[in-house]
């Protein structure tokens, strides 16, 4: 036994290596990016009629088609109230202010006539001053005697007191005019308000517009203040999409312009070109169903309920799409998905989100040896990874997912212009 155990022959040795793994890679490269966000939110019209009665009167004219959801054109007259007792005031008025204007006029006239007659009488007493000269030069040569000099006296001083008399009289007569204008502009006034309220009796569509809801009808007594129906404008539709803090800053960055001065920093309409922001509205559960928006502005302060921005979009000609039961309008109180797109100011550098390990990623290094690599990530978006720190442009990526994934171990590459292409696409938005 121990003569076999020591001639026994040991196992021969070999030096075997693994095969090379094949896998995957790409070249690492920036590319054009166009930054998206998504929001949720409930359509609104931009504009909602509560018609009020402002006057009081009978209900005597309804049109026939002002029931609830009914489309009406601009320019519809939707209800008339008895305008009686507003043209009888319109009517006395226009009387009140047509006997001041005569008494204005009859005014005029006597201005003129005062004035002309002030002028006369004051001829006439320049002459008698002149004559009561001329008598007393006689009085005192002795050609006159002194009653004929004290008649005189009598008579100038009874001409001054008319022309006196007639200056007081023309005195007060601008303020008398004053007094009639002051009428005058009260009766206007009054007259305006008459118009006014009879044009209140009238409810005439400013807009296209959707009846929601009627609360009076025809003969009906209507009071001052009542309700009388509600509309919504179909022209313009709104929507306050809550979207994430994060997304809505990128959004932000990429349309606003640097801060010079204190006072365009809080000029935000000045500094952020919202017409730059792509926006869409989507019906939720209705995929394909879209309509074009607008951003229109940002709302103060965020969501109670998601702490998210709250994004105002503009849909203009909501019902113009619309095409039933294919394709409903875009109506009050719908859940829509709101999508966002700008293109990023700079090239970014992007890879599939798949190719991320738990913050890192597999490269392909000298003899082609895997290697590991840790990565800061800006953010992800639609499959992608946009990287801020850790990869260069040129380095190939390993976009599969080895296991083990060992660094250093040998890796037989196959690069995928394809995918390139295909990330091109992505980034960019068209393959989305």
């Amino acid at each position: 036994m121990a003569v076999l155990v020591f001639l026994k022959e040991r196992p021969a040795h070999s030096e075997l290596s693994a095969p090379p793994l094949a896998l995957t890679v790409i070249e690492v490269q920036t590319m054009p990016f166009a930054l998206t966000a998504r929001g949720f939110g409930i359509t609104q019209p931009v504009q909602t009629w509560q018609a009020v009665a402002n006057v009081a009167g009978r209900v005597v004219h309804r049109h026939p088609e002002l029931n609830s959801g009914t489309l009406l054109p601009a320019g519809t007259l939707l209800l008339a109230l008895d305008p009686g007792r507003y043209q009888l005031a319109i009517a006395e008025t226009e009387a009140e202010l047509a006997s001041l204007m005569a008494e204005q006029s009859q005014l005029e006239a006597e201005t003129r006539n005062t004035r002309h007659l002030l002028e006369l009488e004051s001829e006439r007493l320049q002459l008698s001053e002149d004559e009561l000269d001329r008598i007393a030069r006689l009085l005192e040569t002795g050609a006159v005697s002194r009653s004929r000099m004290d008649e005189q006296r009598r008579a100038t001083l009874a001409q001054r007191q008319l022309v006196q008399s007639l200056d007081n009289q023309l005195s007060l007569l601008p303020s008398r005019q004053q007094y009639l204008d002051a009428q005058i502009q009260r009766a206007n006034t009054r007259l305006e308000q008459r118009r006014q309220d009879l044009e209140d009796t009238r409810f005439v569509a400013p807009y296209d517009l959707r009846v929601r809801s009627v609360e009076v009808e025809e003969h009906q007594y209507a009071a001052l203040g009542q309700p009388l129906f509600l509309a919504d404008s179909i022209e313009q539709a709104e929507v306050e999409a809550q979207v994430p803090l994060a997304m809505l800053r990128r959004l932000m960055m990429a349309v606003s312009t640097p801060v010079d001065s204190p006072q365009t920093a809080l000029d935000i309409t000045e500094r952020i070109d919202f017409p730059a922001i792509h926006s869409e509205v989507e019906l939720t559960g209705f995929p394909g169903m879209r309509w074009p928006a607008t951003v229109s502005r940002v709302a103060s302060g965020l969501d109670p309920g998601t702490r998210s921005g709250r994004v105002v979009v503009t849909v203009d000609e909501p019902y113009s799409l619309a095409s039933a039961p294919q394709r409903p309008a875009l109506q009050r109180d719908m859940h829509v998905q709101v999508s966002f797109a700008v293109e990023s100011p700079q090239s970014l550098l992007a890879i599939p989100s798949s190719a991320l390990h738990q913050g890192e990623v597999y490269l392909l290094g000298e003899d082609n040896l895997l290697q590991r690599r840790p990565v800061a990530v800006a953010f992800q978006q639609n499959g992608l990874a946009v990287i801020e720190d850790g990869l260069a442009v040129g380095e190939l990526l390993i976009t599969d997912d080895p296991v083990p994934a060992i660094a250093g171990m040998k890796v037989e590459p196959h690069r995928n212009k394809d995918l390139e292409q295909q990330l091109k696409q992505l980034a960019s938005g068209a393959a989305q």
